[in-house]
């Protein structure tokens, strides 16, 4: 069963996947350049979980079993945010780095926030 599968769920996907990507390379980059361990590995378990939750409300069993994901998907996308943030105040990440990540960032949440509320008023019918 597919669940609210529109325009916005297409972009979501496509976006968390592409955003994924671009965490692994920042995590390969904070490890191999600025020999940063721990926050990078928090970086990028919540910044790849986004994708894997979008993914697996894809597949969802009914309405509320696609808002839940969903709405871990959101809550995964606001923990990489605060990573990064917290990456970018303590200088592992220039301003150049940090703006870039922070743009898709805030699409992600953005676009996860319509999603969940759209979500949350059909599972609620």
């Amino acid at each position: 069963m597919e669940f609210a599968k529109g325009t916005r769920e297409t972009a979501i996907q496509d976006k968390s996947f592409l955003f994924a990507i671009r965490i692994v390379k920042l995590y390969q980059y904070l490890c191999n350049e600025k020999k940063e361990y721990v926050l990078s590995k928090q970086l990028l378990r919540s910044g790849t979980s986004i994708g894997a939750n979008v993914s697996e409300a894809e597949r969802a069993q009914s309405p509320a079993d696609f808002y839940s994901k969903m709405s871990i998907s959101l809550k995964e996308a606001s923990e990489t945010y605060y990573w990064l943030r917290l990456l970018h105040a303590t200088d592992y990440l220039a301003n150049n780095e940090f703006y870039s990540m922070e743009a898709d960032a805030k699409e992600l949440l953005a676009l996860l926030t319509t999603i969940c509320k759209t979500a949350q008023q059909n599972s609620e019918k």
